[in-house]
């Protein structure tokens, strides 16, 4: 539990009371993470880089439960803006934490609230960035919605190295990244991730859990690595199926696709199936069967 350090005695029993399983889980050295809990913030809030940050701390203690699942070893957080999420994430034992923030005023309050962060913000472009890690890593934020799917992307390009995300996206992409064959919104991004990923929709999010709150809810999902992920003639090939099939999701695939397959592959009776229809499964195998690509 918390006491002593930079916290008063109120504020300390305030954030046992309210926090209780993080607040057991912080050992004396990490526990200055939590000090600045009832500071006030000094930031702007920049809509060009879609900034909308968590406010609501249950919310925050949540996610941080959720990464306590499962063993985590290194730690990336992507987009952590003011912090919300940062504190109860470098004030866990035994993780090697790092953060990627592109704002420069961010990266400037983070160090001065959590001088703890000093050479573990990486001050970049996520999508421009390199790989944080020599070994395999966890993945987390809460993603600026503007930027999310393209952030899923540069983590499909990682998958090798990445072994979970835990991401808040705004409910529909969410949704999209876990859609199953059959549903409407199952598409591109749907079939992409689940090929590598097993994806778990946890929970939603409230409008007013962030400053400014948005115009949709949000959603919390998690991604970890199939055992026997999906096995594909090579990731061009599979990519572009998928993106041409759904690029015309309501015709036939006959008509979808039919430039990329044979005469003779096109009778098969498959092809009379919409995009949205295929498993997963059934897009790998058909990568197999393409023309010369």
């Amino acid at each position: 539990m918390i006491g002593g350090g930079n916290l008063c005695a109120s504020d300390c029993a305030n954030f046992n009371q309210r926090y209780p399983k993080i607040a057991n889980s912080l050992t004396h050295s990490n526990q200055r993470a939590i000090s600045v809990f009832l500071q006030p913030v000094m930031y702007t809030l920049k809509k060009s880089l879609g900034q909308h940050f968590l406010k609501d701390e249950q919310i925050c203690e949540r996610i941080a439960l959720v990464l306590q699942e499962r063993p985590v070893k290194n730690l990336l957080e992507i987009g952590p803006g003011g912090g919300a999420l940062t504190k109860y994430l470098i004030a866990l034992p035994g993780i090697n934490f790092k953060c990627i923030e592109v704002d420069g005023e961010k990266v400037d309050y983070l160090l001065k609230t959590y001088p703890s962060l000093k050479g573990r913000i990486i001050h970049e472009d996520f999508l421009k960035a390199a790989m944080p890690f020599e070994e395999p890593f966890t993945v987390i934020g809460n993603f600026p919605y503007n930027l999310s799917t393209q952030i899923v992307f540069k983590i499909l390009e990682w998958r090798a190295s990445v072994d979970a995300m835990i991401g808040m996206f705004q409910k529909e992409v969410a949704l999209r990244i876990a859609a199953k064959e059959g549903n409407k919104v199952y598409g591109v991004t749907s079939v992409l991730v689940q090929a590598f990923f097993k994806v778990e929709y946890l929970f939603e999010v409230d409008e007013q859990a962030f400053n400014p709150p948005p115009k949709v809810k949000s959603a919390v999902i998690r991604l970890e690595p199939l055992e026997a992920p999906a096995v594909v003639k090579s990731q061009r090939s599979f990519n572009v199926l998928v993106k041409t099939a759904f690029n015309q999701r309501r015709k036939t695939l006959r008509n979808a696709v039919k430039a990329l397959f044979g005469e003779e592959e096109l009778k098969d009776a498959i092809f009379n199936k919409r995009a949205e229809q295929l498993s997963v499964k059934e897009f790998a195998a058909l990568s197999f069967r393409m023309n010369g690509i």
